[in-house]
């Protein structure tokens, strides 16, 4: 059976004739462009796709939706590597049109719009030399890296993005505004730290910032054949580093740069990346004994924040798959099984290999937010991107082999942003069962029909009779 297409109703033009932003169907010019997502794996043919102007248009859009039986997807910055931000035949509320950064100097807060990026948010706070956790990429969306707990190169100086949650503003399943804080919802606001996409369109978010004078980092390049020493030093090196210390140890494809060896370009290499919430010089004091090993190349330098989210942005158009395991310890013979590992990257490719020190700010959060996860001190990431559909079963094989060596070590809990679609047990994992309990509360008190479940879904508590 053919869907129904909304756009050939009476009711469009009704919808249309009520709506500020920008409306999108089958056909019409724009179309293709507005259900691109960032996983090119990703093919879904929405039946609209609802641009935003503002919060009075996500009303309209859940309205409209509602009134025509259409799956809800919502989008920010399209960056969930399942593609959660497309629903087959269904409609799309997109926030990119939704952007806008409003930083207050004094308070220290940035307000920040439901479709920003991780590039608009730290551009608009840097001229005040101030910084808030955010992604690894400049690409990302705000939005749902913070709602799902928001993992990144400060938060061991300044915690998890949600940590850092002040306010949002959301629209509920029913169309209802609300405002959630720590006195107005203070369960729902609760739940926004980790709990995801499952109980509203979050239309804004208020963030607080942190003082950031200076930043610096250290991109150095070794032989995949000294990885082992590498590994091992950079755990010791991490295990007692100052909390402004951050970054990751991993495996890539040698980059085209001019500062990298030819012989190096398109082959595996290993490479630490330190990332230093101060100065250069500071920075070299807490990462001596990584200096000290023989390297093939690197850069070490003063950088402005935001440009060092740019520094590894990831090309449009490619394919992805991801996984990750939390662990519990980094003993020698899990620094071993890392760089073994190794051995089977898909290269040349863009996939990595990345294993990232926790602890600092994160294992001091808030212990009772749905965020199992942030006492684990060592974080291993396959993240699969490659761009020939070829290659696809080749380099999920990886990702799959590399999170099962790994289990021995592992805690259960998972950061559901760094996961695609893993199952229902992989989802409680992400949040810890009595957490789960607790979300599916808060979601039947706003969401009882369900209608967010594009994302890692937690299901509406059952009334009790």
């Amino acid at each position: 059976m053919t869907p129904r297409t909304p756009a050939t109703d009476a009711s469009t033009t009704g919808f249309r004739a009520d709506f500020s932003g920008e409306i999108h169907v089958p056909g019409s010019p724009g179309y293709d462009e507005a259900r691109t997502v960032f996983n090119s794996m990703i093919d879904r043919r929405p039946a609209v796709v609802a641009q935003c102007s503002d919060e009075a248009d996500v009303v309209r859009a859940l309205r409209f939706a509602r009134e025509e039986g259409l799956e809800v997807a919502v989008r920010g910055g399209g960056h969930s590597v399942a593609g959660m931000a497309l629903s087959e035949g269904g409609l799309v509320v997109d926030m990119r049109l939704m952007r806008a950064v409003e930083v207050d100097p004094g308070a220290r807060t940035v307000r920040v719009g439901g479709g920003a990026t991780m590039a608009d948010l730290d551009r608009a706070t840097q001229p005040y030399g101030l910084a808030t956790t955010g992604g690894r990429v400049s690409t990302t969306g705000v939005g749902g890296f913070t709602l799902g707990g928001g993992s990144g190169w400060l938060e061991r100086a300044f915690g998890l993005a949600c940590d850092n949650l002040v306010a949002a503003d959301l629209v509920t399943a029913d169309g209802t505004a609300v405002h959630a804080d720590a006195d107005e919802h203070p369960e729902l606001f609760w739940a926004l730290h980790g709990g995801g996409g499952n109980f509203g369109v979050v239309t804004s978010l208020t963030l607080r910032l942190h003082d950031l004078p200076a930043m610096s980092m250290a991109l150095l390049l070794f032989r995949p054949g000294n990885g082992p020493e590498v590994v091992r030093t950079y755990r010791d090196v991490m295990d007692s580093a100052p909390d402004a210390a951050g970054g990751a140890c991993l495996y890539i494809t040698g980059p085209p740069e001019e500062w990298v060896p030819e012989a190096m370009v398109g082959r595996l290499v290993c490479a630490v990346l330190v990332t230093y919430a101060g100065t250069e010089s500071e920075l070299r004091e807490a990462a001596a004994p990584l200096l000290a090993l023989e390297r093939e190349a690197g850069v070490i330098d003063a950088i402005p924040y935001a440009d060092l989210q740019c520094m590894l942005d990831d090309p449009p158009g490619m394919r992805n798959y991801w996984s990750a395991e939390y662990l519990d310890a980094l003993p020698d013979e899990a620094t071993a099984e890392f760089s073994a590992c190794a051995s089977t990257l898909p290269v040349p490719s863009g996939c990595q290999h990345v294993l990232f020190p926790m602890g600092g700010a994160v294992a001091r959060g808030p212990a009772d937010y749905p965020l199992p996860w942030r006492s684990s001190p060592w974080a291993v990431h396959p993240f699969g991107v490659w761009e020939d559909p070829a290659d696809d079963e080749r380099v999920k094989q990886w990702v799959r082999r590399v999170r099962g060596a790994f289990v021995p070590w592992a805690s259960g809990a998972v950061y559901l942003n760094f996961i695609g679609r893993e199952g229902t047990e992989r989802v409680v994992a992400g949040f810890g069962e009595h957490a789960y309990e607790r979300l599916s509360r808060v979601k039947a008190d706003y969401d009882p029909g369900n209608v967010f479940h594009l994302n890692h879904n937690v299901r509406p508590a059952v009334a009790r009779v």
